[in-house]
């Protein structure tokens, strides 16, 4: 390992600019000419739209137009769509309910989009939205979860009973056999909270024409432009994808929310046509709770079945999955393919039955957040283990070494095959860290200061790099989910990386150009990486689902391949050696068994100056690009241990120990990873104990300010101890598994069996706020689930 190659602590290049002020987010951009956008949105959550009256605002100062659905209509620009088509258990596919960018006839949730203004200013445009004056006929809201299928009210007419599709894997038949021979059965209710996503960076837009060129261009605050850009293009309708340049500069963080396409974007650069002007949109904290996907929002009956000896002999789930007023972009792939494949945990689980409903609500559409179906599936099968265990009196640290799979590759009931893994050395290193034997003692000295102490564990597994796709099209998928890279090799040595991943806190920066440094021998400072463009880099997938470093990087890895090979030749004929005689090491080119060689630097120069052999014999330059397709997931996993004190006169909640032990595979940069694994763990604590979308009956969102949503801080969370175990995933050339969602998948379910373990019950449900722990621990037997506050 070199200073700043493979596995190097290197600090990020690019937190210099962070830092001091010279970062270029959407909100720094401003475009010659440029207006500015204010979206009306509907203050009812389910309402027809009787006739919208735009004349007074129009007439405003300032104002340069008002649209209306009408308007997108008139224009045939389609409406936002879906990318993953999901078929119910008849064979139907679901039931995908009209999504215009600004609503037409109706409104569905409270945020909707009803009108645009653009005006000089946005303050001129704000003031034109409050005179544009819309009749609506108020109807009925469905809000709640479990009460959305066959409610009343119909949140699209092609769902009359709300529900989109009723889904489901595995073999109902094989786990009817396995429950009908256990001697015990652990069953729970269980709700995964609704959350806001809340990056630092809100979303935001810049729509622009030219009209010479008839050509667009969108600065967006994305995760996936060139995805962004397919979309507008082939199913919005905006122009052609090469009439449309899509720019996401430096973006403040996303958790998932910043992959889908919005209807904010999509009118910004419609809008700019329309009134010949760049438009900008910069979301406020308000609009991104009303209308930022949000994530989870479970509804779910899990039991789990057992032998005389604390065996899993099957796992049985029903789960109503709530997906908003519309279906954003890939929606419907999180709570079907992202959530029941991981059903089987850690654990080897011979028969497992998954049915999810996704329904309808008349609240903001859900969508992808950090981990993505993962954190549900985890939470599930997690709350199980640790119950199941506590019922028949096993040490839930014994019972998960007894079911843990042992062997590999292992086939699980529900799709998946995993690879590899050392589950019980991760388990053995998180006892250690976590000082799991002198628990009992520390647990006594709590209870002689009148607190309750508890200790809680989460065995996880996720799926990252989202597949091969061949794989995920079967899946039904609508776009393939491989990665593209780009090596461009100047004439004096630095090196320019394309890459179709996309960093937005991620670090890419830093270890895409470690990687480089470490393959080529050269200084890490030689290296730039460019992404976030679709005029500069080739199509590509965009980062989420933790596939930057298992597909982005092996991407990357097979350009670099390629030109160290193109090299060879180039300094052959330099050299005036046999191709077949050069070696490649530490930077320099040379003849095998000979003191004769060249630097990378000056193998390039030759490359370009190309005096050492003609074109007939090799082409100039040096530069190659590649496409990486995965040919499995990769498998991340770990053993997350939390320990609480509980005030048991307050509700309030301490985490005394955090210990997270994660194998990632191969890690190229170990103090990046220990930031993501941070960030993630954070964001698990979040909502274990803190943060609740929550809507009322009549559909108004009463958590929509930081005053009301209460985000986890750092007084909240103990200093953690983070320890890695290294099995190298075999199915990409770098070994590597992803880090990025780890944290915020585990730490609920060992958050919350440690709060459980402290109570002595399992009525509580997340957010476990110092209400709800209060009145949990003031009634330690009661029989419903404390309600979140």
């Amino acid at each position: 390992m070199t200073a700043s190659g493979i596995g190097a602590p290197v600090r990020r290049k690019e937190d210099q600019r962070f830092i001091t002020g010279k970062g270029r987010y959407v909100d720094d951009l401003n475009r010659p000419g440029q207006a500015y956008a204010y979206f009306l949105r509907s203050p009812h959550a389910h309402a027809e739209i009787r006739g919208i009256d735009a004349a007074a605002a129009r007439a405003m100062p300032g104002v340069i137009g008002v649209f209306t659905g009408e308007d997108l209509a008139a224009d045939k620009v389609g409406g936002l769509i879906c990318g993953w088509m999901i078929h119910s258990k008849d064979g139907s596919p679901m039931r995908a309910g009209p999504h215009p960018a600004l609503a037409q006839g109706k409104v569905r949730y409270v945020g909707d989009h009803v009108a645009v203004v653009v005006a000089e200013t946005l303050a001129a445009a704000r003031d034109a939205a409050e005179a544009i004056s819309v009749d609506y006929a108020v109807l009925p809201a469905v809000v709640e979860t479990a009460r959305a299928r066959g409610a009343e009210v119909a949140v699209h007419d092609v769902a009359p009973d709300n529900v989109v599709f009723s889904w489901h894997l595995g073999s109902r038949e094989s786990v009817e056999a396995a429950f009908a021979r256990a001697r015990h059965v652990t069953s729970l209710d269980i709700v995964n909270n609704r959350l806001v996503p809340n990056p630092i960076e809100p979303r935001a837009a810049i729509g622009e024409y030219d009209e010479a060129e008839e050509a667009f261009t969108l600065y967006t605050t994305s995760q996936n432009p060139h995805v962004a850009r397919l979309v507008l293009s082939a199913f919005i309708g905006i122009a052609p994808e090469n009439k449309l340049r899509v720019v996401a500069p430096d973006v403040g963080g996303g958790f998932g929310s910043k992959i889908f396409i919005y209807a904010e974007e999509t009118v910004c650069v419609w809008a700019a046509r329309k009134v010949g002007r760049p438009v900008k949109w910069t979301s406020d904290r308000t609009e991104a709770f009303l209308a930022d996907a949000h994530g989870r929002d479970h509804v779910t009956r899990a039991e789990l079945a057992l032998d005389e000896n604390g065996r899993i002999l099957g796992l049985r789930v029903h789960t109503t999955a709530n997906l908003g007023a519309y279906l954003s972009t890939f929606a419907s792939s999180v709570p079907t393919y992202l959530y029941a494949p991981l059903l089987s945990g850690q654990y080897n689980i011979p028969a497992i039955y998954c049915e999810v409903d996704g329904v309808y609500t008349n609240t903001a559409p859900v969508d992808a957040y950090r981990g993505a179906g993962r954190p549900e599936a985890t939470f599930v099968i997690e709350r199980l283990v640790e119950v199941a265990a506590r019922q028949i009196g096993q040490d839930p640290a014994r019972f998960r070494r007894r079911n843990y799979i042992k062997s590999f590759p292992h086939q699980t009931p529900v799709i998946m095959t995993y690879d590899v893994g050392d589950y019980v050395a991760s388990l053995d290193k998180a006892l250690e860290a976590a000082d799991y034997q002198h628990f009992p003692r520390r647990r006594r000295e709590s209870a002689r200061r009148g607190k309750l102490r508890g200790i809680g564990f989460s065995s996880y597994i996720e799926a990252c790099g989202i597949a091969p796709s061949q794989a995920v099209g079967a899946l039904g998928a609508g776009v393939g989910l491989w990665e593209s890279a780009e090596v461009r090799v100047n004439p004096t040595g630095s090196i320019e990386v394309l890459t179709g991943s996309h960093s937005h806190g991620q670090g890419h920066e830093t270890t895409f150009a470690q990687l480089v440094s470490d393959r080529l021998g050269v200084p890490i400072e030689s290296v730039s990486i460019v992404h976030g463009d679709t005029d500069k880099v080739q199509f590509g997938m965009g980062t989420y689902g933790s596939r930057s470093g298992a597909v982005g990087m092996s991407a990357i890895a097979k350009a670099l391949d390629k030109v160290v090979a193109k090299g060879r030749k180039v300094a052959a004929f330099a050299l005036e050696a046999a191709e077949g005689d050069i070696e490649f090491k530490d930077g320099r080119f040379a003849v095998a068994g000979t003191d004769r060689s060249l630097s990378f630097g000056e193998v390039a120069l030759q490359a370009y100056v190309a005096h050492k052999f003609s074109g007939a014999e090799l082409e100039p330059g040096l530069k190659e690009g590649a496409f990486y397709d995965p040919t499995n997931f990769t498998f991340p996993a770990g053993v997350h241990v939390c320990e609480v004190e509980v005030d048991p006169e307050t509700g309030q909640v301490t985490i005394e120990r955090f210990t997270a032990v994660d194998d990632f595979g191969n890690v190229i940069n170990p103090m990046i990873v220990e930031g993501q694994v941070h960030g993630g763990i954070a964001q698990g604590v979040g909502q274990a104990l803190f943060e609740g979308a929550v809507y009322d009956a009549d559909g108004q969102l009463v958590t929509a300010s930081f005053m009301d949503y209460r985000m986890p801080r750092a007084a909240d969370l103990p200093s953690f101890a983070v320890g890695m175990t290294v099995t190298p995933c075999p199915s990409n050339p770098l070994g590597i598994k992803g880090c990025g969602e780890a944290g915020a998948i585990a730490a609920p379910a060992a958050v919350i069996n440690a709060l459980t373990d402290a109570l002595g019950h399992e009525n509580i449900a997340m957010p476990a706020t110092p209400l709800a722990v209060w009145r949990a621990a003031q009634a330690a037997r009661q029989p419903e689930p404390v309600a979140a506050e």
